[in-house]
């Protein structure tokens, strides 16, 4: 059977990102099937099934998004947590987490996917872990459903608490679960989604929360069943000072040491934030491979600190970009998470601390080694055919042609881009979703967050739409 084409003819430039960061006006880009079939100047392949004109247009590689929550698309901008840091943040969330249910997660999982593909994120990771009882068992499997839908490349990941409050955890009670559950579970989503196959379009991941929401024989017991059965390792680590007092206190231990006494190091684990690492910390993440989701965005929201990237980087750690889940930074917009991160590091650092190639790698290559999608991030013949196009025929990029990659950072009125491309198929066409009516699902999202809102306000009597002064 012929595989589907797709020629996307005279770009302005075609940004290849590849190792010497090539660059090349006038560019065409041929796709057959999930693969592209070559990148050069006045391609002529024989029978291109569609065609699209990229005049005016920057082609890049799609984003690579290494950390998210899109359980959390229904709580941007509460009010009542709009100045609070993370465990406090955290508490008072949970009670309206409580409230999730399978059309909550699989219409909140639409909305984040959906803005991430508009702006230019081909494939993302989700790290999901809030399992109320009354919800049932089977909330990832949404997840799973909403990025078939709507066309993204993901890796879902399985994450679990186990340590309630009545342990010393943060979470309530009723949303945490047994460990034997939490196991049969994940064996559960390995057999019935993973696809290990280098076109793959959905991967399984094993996310424990955090060292602070469970135990460590839990942790041990994922670290070896994951890699049993060939699958990567997520949790947060080493985001907060709260975070490394308590592991201070319980384990006796900073963060990362003890995820080091539990086995979990090495080049199938990823860890979120890393703000507090030290030097000998760094060094050890890079010599065993251990990544990073770099969440800039989030961490300034939350005021939880600045990661070293710049460090990170000069050490060979691999680090991705992630733009966490949209209650702690009230976006799923993977390219103002590029500007974030440039911008952060330069306030910390100065003007050299990070450059505009460095943002770009970590969003692209650096992600997709993160996430193991090795043959994402350029494009590059034989590359997984996961491409963007960027109209920068427009007023907010006027005068930034001087150099068009560095405008997508430095300029522009919008970070909706023009056309993306997964897996070789069309998903974003003139700067709206294919798959999905995007009006209606914004109408359909707005009606569930504020029903799941209020269902948690009658149940704990407090005003959410309330803003708080927290003082610690």
């Amino acid at each position: 059977m012929r595989r589907n084409t797709l020629l996307i003819k005279n770009c302005r430039l075609v940004a290849t990102f590849d190792d010497r960061f090539t660059e090349l006006p006038g560019a065409d880009i041929y796709i057959e099937g999930h693969r592209i079939a070559g990148v050069g100047r006045r391609l002529r392949p024989r029978a291109p099934g569609r065609v699209i004109d990229g005049a005016g247009k920057v082609a890049t590689p799609g984003f690579v998004n290494t950390h998210h929550h899109l359980y959390q698309t229904f709580q941007r901008n509460v009010p009542y947590v709009q100045n609070a840091e993370l465990f406090d943040w955290l508490v008072t969330l949970y009670e309206i987490w409580r409230e999730v249910d399978p059309e909550i997660v699989r219409t909140s999982a639409l909305v984040g996917l959906g803005e991430l593909l508009l702006t230019g994120c081909t494939a993302t990771s989700d790290h999901f872990y809030v399992f109320p009882r009354k919800a049932g068992g089977e909330l990832l499997d949404e997840e799973i459903r909403a990025a078939r839908q709507i066309g993204i490349r993901f890796l879902a990941t399985r994450g679990s608490m186990s340590r309630g409050r009545s342990r010393g955890g943060l979470p309530p009670d009723d949303v945490v679960q047994r460990e034997e559950d939490i196991l049969a579970d994940c064996e559960r989503v390995i057999g019935k989604y993973h696809d290990p196959s280098p076109d793959s379009m959905c991967r399984i991941g094993l996310a424990p929360c955090s060292p602070f929401s469970v135990t460590s024989g839990l942790l041990k017991q994922t670290a070896d069943f994951a890699r049993k059965k060939g699958v990567r390792l997520h949790t947060h680590l080493a985001e907060t000072r709260d975070e490394e007092a308590f592991c201070l206190k319980t384990h006796r231990m900073r963060p990362f040491e003890y995820m080091e006494s539990v086995g979990w190091v090495g080049p199938d684990v990823w860890f979120a934030h890393a703000v507090f690492l030290n030097g000998r910390e760094i060094r050890r993440m890079a010599k065993t491979g251990t990544g990073v989701a770099h969440c800039p965005a989030s961490n300034q929201r939350l005021g939880s600190g600045i990661a070293p990237v710049p460090q990170m980087l000069a050490a060979g750690v691999p680090v991705g970009l992630g733009v966490d889940g949209s209650a702690s930074n009230d976006s799923s917009d993977m390219l103002g998470e590029l500007r974030s991160a440039l911008l952060l590091h330069r306030v910390l650092g100065g003007a050299s601390a990070i450059t505009t190639e460095s943002v770009f790698r970590m969003a692209t290559s650096g992600g997709a080694r993160v996430l193991g999608f090795d043959d994402a991030g350029r494009i590059e013949k034989g590359r997984l055919a996961d491409v963007v196009l960027w109209d920068m025929d427009k007023l907010g990029y006027a005068g930034a042609m001087h150099d068009p990659v560095a405008a997508l950072l430095y300029a522009g009125d919008s970070h909706v881009a023009d056309t993306v491309v997964v897996n070789g198929e069309v998903v974003v066409a003139r700067g709206k979703l294919t798959r999905v009516d995007e009006g209606r699902l914004t109408r359909r999202a707005n009606g569930l967050a504020e029903r799941q809102i209020r269902r948690a306000a009658k149940r704990t009597g407090l005003d959410y739409y309330e803003r708080k002064i927290w003082r610690r």
